[in-house]
């Protein structure tokens, strides 16, 4: 099955795909938000374009496990995606904007310093992890 990963923040949406079976994620780039009806028009694309069946959205929670300021955010737009239909499972996405930093350090200058790579190297280390655990 194929799935599709989102690191949702104010700015932008981190995009990437993988399938299950296979430890491997994909970049996709990034949706800059505009606002909630268009986000979830352009995550609907997404999904047909790349034939996910499923999202993973990445849930920021606090070191201790309590959710982040921008965990409400991210509910809101998951529980919209829902209402549409959309099958989405919420994630832990602790540390993976530290991992998507690692990741980057060893890129040309010029793509670490653009600010949507951040955002597609976390939602790709967030669905790899999703994937090594299904």
């Amino acid at each position: 099955m194929k799935v599709a990963a989102l690191d949702v923040g104010e700015a932008r949406i981190g995009l990437a795909v993988g399938e299950t079976g296979s430890p491997w994620a994909f970049g996709r780039g990034y949706l800059v938000r505009k606002s909630l009806e268009t986000d979830l028009e352009a995550l609907a694309d997404f999904a047909r374009r790349e034939h996910a069946e499923r999202f993973v959205v990445g849930l920021p929670l606090r070191t201790d496990g309590r959710p982040s300021a921008q965990a409400e955010q991210v509910l809101g737009l998951v529980e919209a995606m829902r209402q549409r239909e959309m099958q989405v499972e919420l994630v832990d996405e602790r540390f993976t904007t530290r991992l998507g930093q690692q990741r980057l350090m060893n890129a040309p200058r010029r793509i670490r310093q653009e600010k949507g790579k951040l955002d597609e190297a976390a939602a790709i280390a967030l669905l790899e992890s999703y994937l090594a655990s299904v």
